[in-house]
């Protein structure tokens, strides 16, 4: 989702124009540049640690090309890192200076500068030892870090465009002679009568002016079973037209249509979110004020102390280099890269890191119910055969009459035959009734399979009980016919996931409320949510109702996460704390997700929330360590001991550094413990 991530507002600022463009342009663009960056310094930094005094000290190695010639290369190489690497922390530097605004850019662009100054000054005369490894480490590692972090934003382009994607780009318009004209969409106009053949999708908002048939309004409302539309009957663009031929006439077009409007509200929900600083710029923040107050105030305390400049420009550069945010800079990188890979590894793609961190917070969970707690697609619950006939004959004549049909309901009635083993006669004269069912001869007989309007509209008796009862239950009935005699009835309906049972247990368990939201009706969602032990539910609630609802449940103080797979789920996805999108839904509901489950499965719910936890825990871990270590480290760089005898060098100083972040590069790797929990 398209949210700006306060850590990131800062980081993307040297990539701004002078008009003042905002973050997310070219962002693309700055990714790759700090890839490139990235590689180039680290091809740089290998030489560098081989012509470094101190790693050649340590070795026990001797200076490959002399001791002035090897200071001199490094000075050469150092430079084009500082430059060329450094450019992106230098300019960030400038532009938080201007704004009043110090933070992670200011402290990397201080510490990286005053190394290297410092440095070059050895370099030409300066006593003291040269700092060119400790640079160009920290260079490096601050690309990485940047790059890592800024390649998990900026994902929400293509959300908006693939709900455009849902709708055709030709319609069947009507001319006044009754031809038919392929036109595109953009050119209809209100009052224009369109085509819709059986299979299409319907093209833009209208009203049924002839014909009848059924619809899949799946994508758009959530409503699993097919929709009966005769006219008069309102339809929606992007409807999928069933068995038979209808003839709208168009009601809106352009900005005015359903899906538009939809569209036009998960923009507004994205651009409402507000603008999350992260923890790492806080603490960098207070640790750019720390370095410089306690940089400047070392450097001159000294001076006034009567010591030279150099021991105290030692103490001030010892101080700046101890304070250098490598272990902060890789604080929330190393746990973010950790557990995109973890979660990445497990079916868990994670889009928009900041809600997925806010994920830690959620009270309550909300389920849509079509394709994300039921499997999305029907199947026979019961086989109810009248006196006389068993349910193996009842079905058997329904799914042969039924295997000249592509319907939802046909492909179940198919489906379950099958599983069954019955072998399928064919049919003869095979025909649609209209919004009603099918029917052919079978075997010499006339045989229909019918919706419970048919019996109605024919005066047929027998099933009727049968009927009401099973409609209270939130089923759907067909019921089979034959010689103008009903011989039995086959329920249907849209079961539940297995592993969703499971998967509620699981977030409850810690301490979740879980609640579903559907288009679908009141029976089929009472029955959905007494078989799960739903906390509450929410029935007959349109795509703008969705959002709505999600705006209810959060004025009554709890942070929620938003499941669900389809184009009506969009909006609600967007409002929602944290957005979790099914993978198998619709390509809108899975870019406006801030996580996508690719599986499908529910469990995977209380999977991204327990890593959300973990994963937010070691970040606060980690930037504890990364700050608080500078609490004993920074007197002593400084010089407290002094009088003592005990001075801090800066290349220990620098040690410290490195100790510090190889405790926070441990401590994120400790995350890879979290695998056996999420691991399906």
């Amino acid at each position: 989702m398209n949210r700006t991530h306060g850590h990131h507002t800062v980081h993307e600022a040297p990539g701004k124009k002078a008009d003042g463009e905002g973050p997310g342009v070219h962002a693309a663009h700055r990714i790759e540049d700090f890839k490139k960056r990235f590689l180039a310094c680290l091809i740089l930094t290998v030489p560098v640690l081989v012509l470094s005094p101190q790693i050649q000290g340590f070795l026990g190695v001797r200076p490959l090309l002399g001791d002035r010639a090897d200071l001199l290369v490094l000075f050469l190489l150092s430079s084009v890192i500082y430059f060329y690497g450094g450019s992106p922390f230098l300019k960030g530097l400038v532009h938080e200076a201007r704004r009043l605004q110090p933070a992670m850019m200011t402290l990397i662009g201080i510490a990286i500068s005053v190394a290297y100054v410092y440095s070059a000054a050895v370099v030409f005369g300066l006593p003291g030892m040269d700092f060119f490894w400790e640079l160009a480490t920290l260079i490096d590692v601050m690309l990485l870090g940047h790059w890592l972090e800024m390649r998990s934003v900026e994902r929400a382009a293509g959300a908006l465009e693939e709900l455009v994607k849902l709708m055709p780009s030709l319609a069947g318009r009507v001319r006044e002679d009754g031809s038919i004209e392929d036109v595109p969409v953009e050119s209809l106009k209100k009052e224009d009568r369109v085509l819709v053949r059986p299979g299409e999708k319907v093209p833009i908002d209208g009203v049924v002016v002839e014909g009848r048939t059924t619809v899949d309004e799946s994508m758009l409302t959530g409503e699993s079973r097919p929709v009966q539309k005769d006219e008069g009957s309102q339809v929606i663009g992007g409807m999928i037209n069933g068995e038979s031929a209808v003839t709208i006439q168009v009601t809106r077009t352009g900005e005015d249509t359903y899906l538009s409007q939809v569209i036009l509200m998960v923009r507004r929900a994205q651009e409402s979110k507000s603008r999350v600083q992260a923890l790492s710029d806080r603490a960098a923040y207070w640790l750019t004020l720390v370095s410089l107050s306690v940089g400047g105030g070392t450097l001159a305390v000294w001076l006034i102390l009567g010591q030279d400049f150099v021991f105290a420009l030692a103490r001030m550069v010892t101080v700046m280099v101890i304070t250098c945010p490598h272990a902060l800079g890789l604080a929330v990188p190393l746990v973010v890269a950790v557990s995109a890979t973890l979660a990445a590894g497990n079916g868990l793609l994670i889009s928009d890191r900041a809600a997925f961190e806010r994920g830690r917070d959620i009270d309550a969970v909300v389920f849509d119910k079509t394709g994300t707690l039921t499997q999305g697609r029907f199947a026979v619950t019961d086989v109810l055969p009248e006196s006389g006939w068993e349910p193996d004959d009842v079905l058997h004549i329904a799914a042969s009459l039924e295997s000249h049909s592509e319907h939802p309901i046909a492909r179940a009635i198919i489906d379950e035959a099958g599983r069954r083993g019955l072998k399928l006669a064919g049919p003869q004269d095979f025909r649609i009734i209209p919004g009603r069912g099918a029917q052919a001869r079978l075997d010499g007989r006339m045989i229909r399979v019918v919706s419970p309007g048919y019996l109605e509209e024919k005066g047929y008796e027998a099933g009727r009980g049968l009927m009401d009862a099973v409609s209270a239950e939130g089923r759907t009935t067909v019921f089979v016919i034959a010689d103008e005699r009903v011989i039995g009835a086959l329920q249907l309906a849209d079961t539940v996931r297995p592993e969703s049972g499971e998967a509620l247990s699981s977030l409850k368990g810690m301490g979740l409320k879980v609640m579903m939201l559907t288009g679908d009706s009141l029976p089929a969602a009472k029955r959905v949510a007494d078989e799960l032990a739903l906390d509450e539910y929410f029935a007959e609630v349109l795509p703008h109702e969705k959002a709505q609802k999600i705006r209810d449940i959060q004025a009554q103080g709890m942070r929620v996460a938003m499941v669900g797979d389809g184009v009506n789920d969009a909006p609600a996805l967007a409002v929602a704390d944290l957005g979790v999108a099914i993978g198998a839904g619709t390509d809108v509901a899975v870019e406006s997700g801030d996580v996508v489950l690719v599986r499908s499965d529910p469990r995977d719910v209380y999977s991204i929330l327990k890593l959300a936890r973990a994963s937010y825990s070691k970040m606060l871990q980690n930037l504890f360590w990364a700050t608080g270590y500078n609490v004993i480290a920074i007197p002593l760089a400084a010089g407290v001991l002094a009088p003592l005898g005990f001075v801090l060098p800066p290349a220990a100083g620098a040690l410290a550094m490195s100790i510090s972040t190889v405790i926070v590069a441990i401590n994120a790797q400790l995350l890879w413990r979290m695998k056996a929990q999420i691991s399906p």
